[in-house]
């Protein structure tokens, strides 16, 4: 398994049920691990999803919040509210459609879950490289 279906797999627990094949599994999946947007060069989003997800939520309002999740220290809460509107209506809509989860559902489960999910992936305050986050064997 990779590391991002380790730290998933982590946080979701054992009460997740299906585990990685969860709906909100599936939603971090598509979150974290999304390739890079066509015409983006690495340099621009050098880890895909992980990294093009915390310049969104940077630039979205989120800014104190993400540095928290990915430094030392506690980690700051996110509203469902916050997460909508950080995220955009169009990628909480086509996650709900992906998820099969309405998307109140999906938000606050996301906002619960997505602050510890990136701590892990940052150990030391440092994004992953990209080829960690790919699934399967390491």
């Amino acid at each position: 398994m990779g590391l991002l279906d380790d730290v998933i797999g982590t946080a979701l627990g054992p009460k997740s049920g299906s585990g990685l094949s969860s709906p909100i599994a599936m939603a971090l999946m598509a979150l974290l691990a999304s390739k890079m947007a066509p015409g983006a060069s690495a340099q621009q989003n050098p880890i895909g999803g992980l990294g093009g997800l915390l310049d969104q939520l940077r630039q979205n309002g989120l800014e104190q919040a993400v540095n928290s999740w990915i430094g030392a220290g506690q980690n700051h809460p996110v509203s469902p509210t916050q997460l909508h509107q950080a995220l955009g209506q169009d990628r909480v809509d086509e996650l709900a459609e992906q998820t099969g989860l309405p998307h109140d559902d999906l938000l606050s489960q996301l906002s619960k879950i997505l602050p510890g999910v990136v701590d892990k992936l940052t150990p030391n305050g440092q994004l992953p490289q990209a080829e960690d986050l790919l699934p399967g064997p390491r």
